[in-house]
């Protein structure tokens, strides 16, 4: 009976934990106008997690990254990667980095679940308290 409690908390445990994982599809929002954009899919990748666009939505206002510099540069957004080398941190993936493709640029990036539908996806320079949330939405 003990072993058999034993395991049954290590399997719940297991669950729980992969139920809070942000690997899967999302959604994510314009900042400006609240509207759908495109979906992303978080992926894992040699024991980190990156993310890259699979799909652009009606709403979306642009298919390339003509901002970009380097290697991105015009680079279609389908297939692109726009976050690299989250490395799970407690409840929160971090140190990695995130791509800004309206922008062209590249930031620090940290991204935490809240719910388990719902993903705090942080852009920031340097320090946390230096940019902004993004909320992405799981895709059902």
């Amino acid at each position: 009976m003990h072993k058999s409690f034993i395991v049954l908390v290590l399997i719940l445990a297991g669950k729980i934990a992969m139920a809070q994982s942000p690997v899967g599809i999302w959604k994510n929002l314009d900042d400006t106008d609240g509207k759908e954009k495109s979906h992303i899919e978080i992926y894992e990748h040699k024991g980190k997690l990156r993310a890259k666009v699979i799909k652009l939505l009606p709403a979306a206002t642009i298919t390339k990254c003509d901002a970009c510099t380097g290697p991105n540069k015009g680079k279609a957004l389908v297939g692109l990667d726009i976050v690299w080398d989250l490395q799970k941190n407690g409840n929160i993936w971090e140190g990695g980095q995130i791509l800004d493709p309206k922008k062209g640029k590249i930031y620090d990036c940290k991204i935490e679940m809240d719910g388990k539908d719902k993903l705090n996806v942080r852009g920031f320079m340097g320090v946390s308290i230096f940019g902004r949330t993004q909320v992405w939405y799981k895709v059902k």
